[in-house]
């Protein structure tokens, strides 16, 4: 562990980031992580993020969201490479000034990695299920390997953060309809960074709709995500059989009108001292 280069020494946010992040409700931020910090942390996140996976199925034997990809949760609190990672003041720093706050909060991390031959992931809007009074929300999306044209980043629907909830979908085939007929009907444009490198990373906010192609080729699509949310953010009364899921287990032991402060909810930018 000694050898992984610390990911401590802070990144300029661009005006012309903060800008579109604002307007936009997403923002790509080139070379957040270098490829050499990338490369060293890669076979680590990899190999935590296999053991701690569960799908056993072949692919064609799931359900569209489980086709879509490999997930597992919470790595840091099983490995301490995934925890340097996730607890990186650089990209805490940068999702706080995106957002516009003093300061944020681990959410959760959540490694997902696309399988060759991986299906589509179905539009859908983040927040749908979190239990946070706030709409400061907001993931970072960095991939462990620089994207494949035939695969590429993912597609947002560009301002939709600013209408809130919009139809009330879990992400499944249903969501993918809806949201798909909704970004149609109301023109909604769509944009995707494409193929990008190892390192850079997209911003999204929690209400921005967005989705992401299948994998066609033959490698794995390795991507890191990191959940933020601003500090003082308070718990609200759960809404939703998804709300109450969320509040167990990415906010346990918090009650509606606490500051969402758990164990697992750590300041992040700046460090806890």
């Amino acid at each position: 562990m000694t050898a992984l280069p610390p990911l401590d020494a802070l990144h300029e946010t661009r005006p012309d980031d903060i800008a579109a992040f604002a307007a936009n409700g997403h923002a790509l931020v080139r070379g957040l992580a270098s490829a050499d910090e990338v490369a060293a942390y890669r076979p680590h996140l990899e190999a935590v993020a296999a053991s701690e996976s569960r799908e056993q199925r072949p692919i064609d034997e799931r359900d569209t969201y489980s086709a879509a990809f490999l997930q597992s949760f919470n790595l840091w609190r099983v490995d301490e490479a995934a925890r340097r990672f996730v607890f990186s003041p650089r990209f805490a720093k940068t999702a706080a000034s995106l957002l516009g706050v003093d300061g944020v909060r681990l959410y959760h991390d959540q490694a997902l990695f696309k399988e060759p031959g991986g299906g589509h992931t179905p539009w859908h809007q983040d927040q749908f299920y979190w239990p946070l009074d706030t709409e400061q929300t907001i993931t970072m999306w960095m991939p462990l390997a620089d994207l494949d044209p035939a695969v590429g980043s993912m597609t947002f629907a560009t301002g939709s953060h600013r209408h809130g909830n919009l139809r009330g979908h879990a992400i499944s085939d249903e969501s993918e309809t809806e949201f798909e007929r909704l970004v149609q009907q109301d023109a909604i444009p769509q944009d995707t960074y494409g193929a990008i490198k190892a390192g850079d990373a997209t911003f999204h906010a929690g209400w921005t709709l967005h989705r992401a192609g299948p994998n066609p080729t033959r490698a794995m699509r390795p991507v890191m995500t990191v959940i933020y949310f601003a500090d003082g953010a308070r718990v609200i009364e759960p809404e939703t059989p998804y709300h109450r899921f969320d509040l167990k287990v990415w906010l346990p032991g918090m009650q509606p009108g606490e500051v969402a402060a758990s164990e697992i909810n750590p300041r992040l930018w700046p460090p806890a001292p």
